[in-house]
């Protein structure tokens, strides 16, 4: 059994736990292949990887390699989709990080979470992605979707610009704001939340357009199917403006029409069998806790 690892670099504080993990997988008998720039992190820190192999972009995933596992927060795992793509290489988020919606196994829980993963006790648990498309440029090149949301955005300190958005070809609404996401419902918890948008259940089949500072108070989140085409026209007083799959960012010439659909692959991320979507909500977010005891 060969077991992928990818990380940052991080704070001394987490390489205890980074140790652990690779104590525990070598206890199990399990080959370790670890991205090679954290690898060399690592080795520097101190860290015994016990000869494990590297590999360095999505290519060297090869079918033999059962799953991956982020070490971090969610900011690491995101990261991961440029190297797993569509291969349906499954995930598990190892949170190293702060909050961690995705990255779910904390850091009290990592032996016991090696052991599920090895015993096959899990379950796939799988993420809708968003496609983006553009007219006369290839703005991400070939990692052109996100797991959390397209974000469209102003630069800097400009003014408002107006994001003319259509669904499926029928125009929807100019919306003169800071910018506008495009959530996936695996994204509902992250930015599109922080400015007001619903939290959506992950297999929903729903897609939430937020609106981020928009001028007219009446403009709110909506929610509509994922099977939807938007497509986007931007008018705005400079020449340039914002592109963010994820944490990836680009700057886009205002002439340039942008389409965001379902993408036509999924990633799957690990569910331990103790794990639901309700408990991750309830422990992330505090539900059910009164403050005043």
């Amino acid at each position: 059994m060969k077991i992928a690892l990818y990380g940052r670099q991080f704070s001394n504080n987490s390489l205890p736990f980074v140790q652990e993990i690779i104590d525990s997988l070598v206890q199990h008998g399990v080959d370790i292949l670890i991205y090679k720039e954290f690898k060399e992190f690592i080795e520097a820190k101190q860290i015994n990887p016990f000869n494990a192999e590297t590999f360095a972009d999505h290519t060297d995933l090869t079918g033999h390699v059962k799953c991956m596992l982020s070490l971090g927060g969610d900011g690491t795992l995101l990261d991961t989709l440029a190297l797993v793509r569509d291969s349906g290489l499954p995930v598990l988020g190892i949170n190293l990080g702060r909050l961690g919606f995705l990255a779910s196994i904390n850091k009290t829980e990592i032996k016991l979470a090696i052991a599920a993963l090895v015993n096959d006790e899990y379950t796939l648990d799988t993420r809708v992605l968003i496609n983006l498309d553009s007219t006369e440029t290839d703005i991400f090149g070939e990692v052109n979707y996100a797991l959390n949301e397209i974000t469209i955005h102003k630069r800097d300190t400009s003014p408002m610009i107006i994001i003319h958005t259509y669904i499926n070809g029928e125009f929807l609404n100019s919306y003169w704001a800071d910018g506008l996401i495009i959530s996936t419902p695996t994204g509902s918890t992250a930015y599109s939340l922080s400015c007001g948008g619903p939290i959506v259940f992950p297999q929903s089949g729903n897609f939430v357009i937020t609106p981020i500072c928009p001028h007219n108070l009446s403009v709110r989140p909506i929610v509509i199917s994922d099977s939807s085409v938007l497509t986007f026209r931007i008018e705005a007083r400079a020449s340039q403006f914002l592109v963010s799959l994820d944490s990836r960012t680009e700057t886009v010439d205002t002439n340039v029409v942008l389409t965001a659909k379902k993408e036509n692959f999924s990633i799957n991320l690990i569910r331990l069998y103790n794990e639901s979507y309700l408990t991750t909500l309830r422990n992330k977010l505090m539900w059910g806790l009164d403050s005043r005891n």
